[in-house]
């Protein structure tokens, strides 16, 4: 029973992999959203094209560990994992369609700052994933977490520095709750990713 059981564990991780892959892919979408706003619309239906594949792993993921009798991790960190890494993608479609409903026509260079973070934040999320079906990789691994801590410092610090510009410089008060909700929507991704570090940073300390 255990040799049978032995091969489903695995696909824990591959199930993870399979949705660090997709929060890159998607960070990287998104990004193409605030830089080439001519065709926003269609890297926004993108970014909802990966967020439902993704949506598609967590339900899958959820799934097998309703059927599975050994996990690998405890099963509330297999699905704290899931779900943090879920609210990223969440985050991100949000933002494109935030971009795509409220018809932003500019966008500032903090908020192509914040979306860069963005993108550091998945590739760093995507590497510690990938390092965690090894927990002898565990202080590679505590380091991209810590990483993912000083991007998500780096977003808090233009966030506040891009709000304070707005509302000292922005006359129109319709572009100002545009900016401002674009502005708070993209740190968000950055503080999902410290959720996701911190689960990370966990899992490898109660196991390694």
């Amino acid at each position: 029973m255990f040799g049978r059981l032995m091969p489903r564990e695995g696909r824990f991780f591959d199930h993870f992999n399979d949705h660090a892959a997709l929060v890159l892919e998607g960070a990287k979408e998104l990004d193409m959203v605030l830089a080439d706003l001519g065709n926003r619309e269609a890297h926004a239906q993108n970014v909802s094209a990966i967020e439902k594949k993704a949506d598609k792993i967590t339900h899958d993921t959820i799934q097998l560990l309703h059927q599975t009798f050994v996990t690998p991790l405890d099963r509330e960190d297999i699905h704290k994992l899931i779900s943090n890494m879920d609210d990223i993608l969440d985050l991100m479609e949000d933002v494109s369609e935030c971009v795509v409903l409220y018809d932003v026509t500019e966008i500032p260079d903090a908020a192509r700052k914040l979306s860069e973070i963005g993108v550091a934040c998945a590739e760093k999320v995507k590497l510690a994933v990938g390092m965690l079906s090894n927990l002898d990789n565990s202080q590679a691994i505590l380091k991209v977490c810590g990483e993912i801590d000083t991007l998500e410092s780096e977003a808090d610090r233009v966030l506040r520095s891009a709000m304070s510009k707005l509302f000292r410089d922005e006359p129109d008060t319709r572009q100002l709750i545009k900016l401002k909700a674009v502005y708070e929507l993209l740190e968000s991704i950055t503080d999902r990713a410290e959720d996701t570090a911190n689960v990370i940073e966990g899992i490898v300390l109660e196991n390694a």
